[in-house]
């Protein structure tokens, strides 16, 4: 199946595709609105939210309980919701993670490196 990573190699991915995807919209000018609305903006957030979502996954279990103050099931989840039911995405919702929760995210990862 899937190549075995450590917790650690896993954060640092995490970081590395919100960062990425974090920088691309400051840097493009995204708004909440152009999200919601242009198709392609849309396909572009989602494969780093795919991978963030994939790599929160499968940390172990004992990682997520010493780190409870990250909302690694809401992470995963939003991943599996959108892999599995793509055409039912609530945009508004995705926006908020995007703009709201992805920046929050970085934070709380950043200090899980240091």
């Amino acid at each position: 199946c899937c190549m075995k990573y450590s917790d650690e190699q896993r954060i640092q991915k995490i970081l590395m595709y919100s960062k990425k995807l974090n920088d691309y919209i400051e840097e493009n000018g995204i708004t909440k609105e152009k999200l919601m609305r242009e198709y392609a903006l849309q396909w572009l957030v989602t494969t780093p939210l795919y991978n963030i979502g994939e790599h929160a996954y499968y940390i172990s279990k004992e990682y997520k309980a010493e780190h409870s103050d990250i909302p690694w099931g809401m992470i995963s989840g939003l991943r599996h919701r959108l892999v599995h039911d793509y055409d039912g995405t609530n945009w508004s919702i995705i926006s908020d993670v995007v703009f709201e929760e992805l920046p929050q995210l970085i934070l709380q990862i950043q200090k899980l490196i240091r």
